[in-house]
């Protein structure tokens, strides 16, 4: 049952209480429910409570996970400090005694165990599986016999994330210090071990998050002061440096290459800044990896380039123009890694972005997903006839997409200040926009008209309306070029951005060229002396000025036509005035412009950012591999599709939990004995001295030998799927997939009426009995009730009873702003969560005999229901509401609940599931026995979310209406991004008010969420070369991109290297059994399966390795590619040939003797 309160909250207001005290109500009803049916006896255990915790905070979860006893109390009794702080504090608390005493190698364990899941708020597997053991090590030295500390970690450490992976060692060197410890002094052997086993491990079993240089891992292995090692993660071996005496295995150790490579040496940055704060010693030798690190530069992001997925974009120090521009700000629907993108860009860029799409880039983080927002700077194309158009709307996208022949600029990449703050990355120049302009106007306003507008309206002969709307819309409404004209005439302020051209772009002799140019030209000129047309002959050198200059013109009949913006280019060139080349030698091309026009002219597009396509967005429902119905074991009778109905021709035996009836005696693996019907107890036994263990005896008393609780047993499948059927009034089926052999501890399996309804509603189950959809995580912090498609109504009773603005909520186009743990899912994944909930209620009134709760027809019956979300890499998950839906791709959520499952939106997907689909189908005995799989479970649930204790990095969300004018001027400074976080308002400074959870400001409104690409072109296209021709095409038509680099990084970065590595892999294959999937190494000299007798098959085929040929071909030839790697790919080929030779051909034309004679 859940038992916390809402009160324990640090501070939220009792709109917020009630919003909570609701959620929690309707958990508890849930909980009921689960209890009643758990009690009938047919699950593995009887209440919900000894599956699923829900913790009250993070303190809690703390405790329940790796304790020690009595840790929670003490927690929250420091809860004041820093995350870090109270780490290292709690450590310490731990070996002094402070929660029992322990010898010294438990109380270290123990210590780094409780630290290490107090940095990660106790919702990660990194404790329990990551950290495998912490040992006191002796070796002998010169000085005599030396103590150190050696922590051993295993593949789940990863779940940690970089930066606490390494907190964990520094932690390890802490607790080593106050035990005494010596120094870990590593060998030079040990050294050269583990940077081959970090290379082998890229080569044969997965890339790093970053590459780092022998040197560099050299440099840190020698100054560590305590081991880390780890335990055989992957079956791959060194081929070197093997059998050393203080490493225990041969094989990689992926969790302690991990901790060395992704945290220690990645995140050198934060992990040093972490050190400063605590003021710990002997760690100053790690500045030198961040100096090293920083002096790399920003183009990381071209490195891993994969064909089909484009770059949009160059780094900022590259020649090309027409890139990304930089834009600070954070919309509606961005923030958390999230950035904002024109939706009239995703239209221009062939769908190629699409919401939700993963964005890599240049800086100030490594990606982020892509939003629609609509009030940036749009795209600049130049048509096939010659015309240059600012692309304002979708709708004009749509239209003009096909006759694109250039896309002279993309638009703008807004940018979140809160991701320079987090990535520690000093601040770029932004160009001049309206925000900043509208600053400059008020002041001006102010200083002349005492801030009249009624004035200033009268004086320029502006409409006092459209002054207005200019001003309190201004990311909206632009003034036409006579009003920004007017405007910057008459108060010297600089000009408006939309009217500011990339002037940089030009030399003083082309600003001259074009100025004569437009002299010797004709020009209408307006009754107040504005020029209203310009009409140029057709001469190259011009049209090429306006393009860079991105100037929207017109070719007609041989002409260039600048119409809608002449104003502004007369002003700027400054007609009337005479202007020499001469008087302005310092080259200074805006100090030109600002002499010619009588008022300064801004620098708009001062940093362009590098970009491109990382992963496509995700809505897709969870399958395992192959899918399942139910864990339920079957062995080799079920066939390749592990089918139970085929299996149940014949008595099967598979390993199975051994369970005993208490009355008649009887073994079987049902909870529910068949023939008396009293529940079966579970009975292991020691493989060891063979005594009999009851179910909570892990261990065998007398030889302490780990008990077995699994015989073979001979189970009568046609038995029990007919007696399962006849239980829930279903014909026999004719499908029901399960496993060939059950992975958890005792072998239980699931009840056959499960995956007999789940096959019934075509739904597959996860490896710890739930179903769940995964979505990628994009933020948003307020939406329209239009944009989700929920009446007024059903938002009132939801608590939306006022807009974001404090008015009362009537009308459909009204801003709300979203609940900090409401989400609006895709219509699919609604309408997939439909037939989940049909399971639901038909397994509570079929199996249960219990009554349906859910009672939903259609997706909007969803609406107010509650889901669980889930990060793959942690064992916590997080009670959210549905509130609605959208037709994207995306889960839209608050930052503050992605944060809570310990994510951010760089383009990660997480999974949700129906509350009562995990509280009836969840359990612990289900879960995978092998290290990592309590990963992506639901062992906790937290109830509510606290601000103070979710991932911090949302602490950095800026909150900002509108940044200050001084924000934008010391962006100009290249400060520290820390510098200036007092000018910006974020979480961090809410934490503990009411206003941690309310009042969230945006900068950038958008017109609907839904609007862009809604799924990208990339999932469309079927094959590589429809995807590596798509990518190129348009990568042809950006001005930003060199087709022809990026051409040379495919074929290096993915095709070649996975031609040679399927090549490779077809000379070591293994060889597998088509009827068992037994696999060897070689082929059996009997030649058939020795397992079934069965044939075998190749496992990696011809058309692997050739499958990219083609594709590598057609590229070096389209983008003459030079002579080294057109040369390169013919010896591939050769080889390749030399491998297939003909008489593999020739076997497939074997001819009789007859026919050869």
């Amino acid at each position: 049952m859940v038992k916390e309160e809402v009160n324990m909250l640090s501070e939220c207001s009792e709109k917020y209480r009630e919003y909570f005290s609701m959620l929690e109500s309707e958990l508890q009803k849930l909980f009921g429910l689960a209890d009643e049916a758990k009690a009938k006896g047919f699950d593995p255990k009887k209440t919900v409570y000894e599956e699923i915790r829900v913790s009250k905070d993070f303190a809690e979860r703390v405790e329940c996970m790796v304790g020690p006893k009595g840790v929670a109390k003490r927690i929250r009794e420091l809860s004041h400090m820093q995350r870090a702080h109270l780490a290292f504090k709690i450590a310490e608390e731990i070996l002094y005694g402070g929660f029992g005493k322990m010898e010294s190698e438990k109380a270290a364990e123990q210590a780094i165990r409780t630290g290490t899941a107090i940095l990660t708020e106790g919702v990660t597997a990194a404790p329990i599986q990551g950290i495998v053991k912490v040992k006191i090590k002796q070796r002998q030295t010169e000085r005599g016999t030396s103590k150190y500390l050696s922590i051993y970690f295993a593949g789940p450490a990863r779940s940690a994330g970089g930066t606490e992976l390494a907190l964990v060692v520094v932690l390890g060197d802490y607790v080593r210090r106050l035990l005494g410890l010596d120094v870990y002094r590593v060998s030079d052997e040990e050294v050269l071990r583990f940077i081959e086993e970090l290379r082998l491990y890229e080569r044969e079993v997965s890339r790093f998050q970053f590459h780092v240089d022998d040197d560099t891992i050299a440099y840190i292995l020698r100054h560590l002061p305590v081991e880390v090692t780890g335990i055989k993660t992957d079956p791959a071996e060194v081929s070197s440096f093997r059998d050393i005496p203080t490493i225990e295995t041969n094989a990689v150790r992926g969790g302690a290459l991990r901790v060395i490579n992704d945290g220690i040496a990645g995140r050198a940055g934060k992990v040093w800044k972490v050190i400063e704060e605590l003021n710990l010693q002997g760690w100053d030798w790690l500045k030198n990896i961040v100096v090293a690190k920083n002096e790399e530069g920003e183009s990381n992001y071209l490195q891993d380039i994969i064909a089909g997925r484009p770059v949009f974009s160059f780094p900022s120090n590259s020649k090309f123009g027409g890139r990304f521009r930089l834009r600070y700000g954070r919309a509606r629907n961005t923030g958390l890694a999230g950035v904002g993108v024109h939706p009239a860009t995703m239209v221009m860029l062939n769908g190629f972005i699409a919401v939700g799409t993963q964005l890599r880039l240049e800086l100030p983080g490594k990606g982020g997903v892509a939003g629609s927002v609509d009030t940036v700077e749009p795209p600049i194309v130049r048509l096939k006839d010659g015309s240059v158009v600012r692309v304002e709307s979708v709708e004009d996208a749509l239209k003009l997409k096909d006759q694109v022949e250039k896309i002279l600029f993309l638009g703008d990449l807004l940018v979140s200040f809160s991701e320079f703050y987090e990535n520690e990355k000093p601040l770029v120049p932004s160009g001049y926009v309206e925000e900043w302009w509208v600053w400059d106007l008020k002041k001006a306003l102010k200083e002349k008209f005492n801030g009249s507008l009624e004035k200033f309206s009268e004086a320029i002969g502006v409409k006092l309306e459209s002054l207005k709307n200019i001003v309190e819309n201004f990311l909206v409404v632009k003034p036409n070029p006579v009003e920004a004209l007017k405007i910057s005439l008459n108060l010297k302020v600089p000009l408006h951005p939309k009217y500011t051209y990339f002037w940089r772009n030009l030399t003083l002799k082309e600003f001259f060229r074009l100025r004569e140019a437009v002299l010797n030209g004709k020009r209408d000129v307006d009754f107040e002396g504005f020029t209203k047309k310009i009409v140029l002959g057709f001469n190259p050198e011009i049209k090429s000025i306006l393009e860079r200059l991105l100037v929207p013109h017109k070719i007609f009949e041989d002409k260039i036509v600048v119409d809608e913006e002449a104003p502004v280019l007369a002003v700027c060139l400054g007609l009337n005035k005479n202007l020499k080349e001469s008087d302005f030698q310092d080259g200074n091309i805006l100090r030109v412009v600002g002499e010619a026009a009588g008022f300064e002219v801004k620098d708009k597009y001062p940093f362009f950012v590098g970009a491109r396509m990382g992963r496509p967005e995700k809505a897709k429902e969870r399958k395992m591999k192959p899918p399942v119905h139910v864990l339920f074991p079957v062995g080799l009778a079920g066939g390749s599709q592990r089918n139970l109905v085929e299996a149940s021709q014949k008595v099967v035996e598979v390993d199975v939990v051994k369970r005993v009836c208490p009355k008649c005696g009887t073994q079987t693996f049902n909870p529910i004995c068949q023939k008396c019907g009293v529940k079966t107890v579970i009975q292991g036994f020691c493989p060891n001295c063979g005594k009999t263990l009851n179910e909570d005896e892990d261990v065998c008393p007398n030889c302490k030998t780990e008990g077995k609780f699994y015989v073979k047993q001979f189970i009568d499948l046609r038995e029990y799927l007919e007696e399962a059927c006849k239980r829930l009034g279903l014909s026999f089926p004719t499908l029901v997939k399960g496993v060939k052999g059950l992975t958890n501890k005792r072998k239980i399996p699931e009840p056959l009426e499960k995956g007999l309804l789940r096959a019934k509603y075509g739904l597959t189950v996860f490896k710890d009995g739930t179903i769940r959809y995964d979505l990628t995580n994009a933020p948003l912090t307020h939406f329209k009730p239009s944009e989700i498609g929920v009446p007024i109504q059903k938002l009132l009773e939801l608590g939306y009873r006022e807009d974001y603005k404090g008015e009362p909520l009537k009308n459909p186009e009204q801003i709300c702003e979203l609940k900090v743990q409401d989400i609006i899912i895709p219509e699919k994944c609604g309408d997939f969560l439909v037939k989940v909930a049909c399971f639901i209620d038909e397994l509570l009134e079929r199996f249960y005999g219990l009554k349906p709760y859910y009672n939903v027809k259609t997706r909007d019956d969803l609406v107010g229901h509650l889901v669980v979300g889930l990060s793959p890499h942690t064992s916590n998950g997080v009670l959210g509401r549905i509130i609605g839906f959208s037709k994207l791709n995306v889960c839209y959520a608050h930052p503050l609940w992605i944060s809570a499952k310990r994510r951010d939106c760089d383009g990660d997907e997480d999974a949700i599931m129906l509350v009562l689909d995990v509280l009836l189908n969840f359990s612990r005995e289900y879960i995978p026995a092998q290290i990592g799989g309590i990963m992506d479970t639901p062992l906790l649930l937290t109830l509510t979310v606290n601000p103070f204790e979710v991932d911090d990095q949302v602490w950095s969300l800026d909150l900002c209406t509108i940044y200050p004018q001084e924000f934008y001027e010391k962006t100009w400074e290249g400060i520290p991004s820390k510098h200036a976080s007092n000018l910006i308002d974020m979480v961090m400074f809410r934490l503990g008010k009411p206003s941690q959870y309310e009042g969230y400001g945006f900068m950038h409104n958008v017109s609907n969420i839904n609007i862009g690409i809604r799924e990208n072109t990339y999932k469309k296209l079927e094959t590589m070369m429809d995807k590596l021709q798509s990518q190129m095409f348009l990568m042809d038509r950006i001005e930003g991109v060199d087709s022809r680099d990026v051409a040379k990084r495919v074929l290096n970065v993915h095709f070649m290297r996975d031609i040679v590595g399927n090549l490779k892999g077809f000379a070591t294959q293994a060889f597998r059994c088509k009827k068992c999937n037994q696999k060897f190494r070689r082929i059996p000299l009997k030649g058939k399966c020795l397992k079934c007798g069965g044939e075998l098959t190749l496992t990696v085929y011809r058309g692997t390795v050739e499958k990219y040929l083609e594709a590598v071909r057609w590229l070096a030839k389209t983008y003459k590619i030079e002579d080294y790697y057109r040369q390169r790919i013919e010896l591939v080929s050769d080889e390749i040939n030399m491998v297939f030779t003909e008489s593999i051909r020739e076997e497939e034309k074997k001819k009789t003797l007859t026919e050869f004679m």
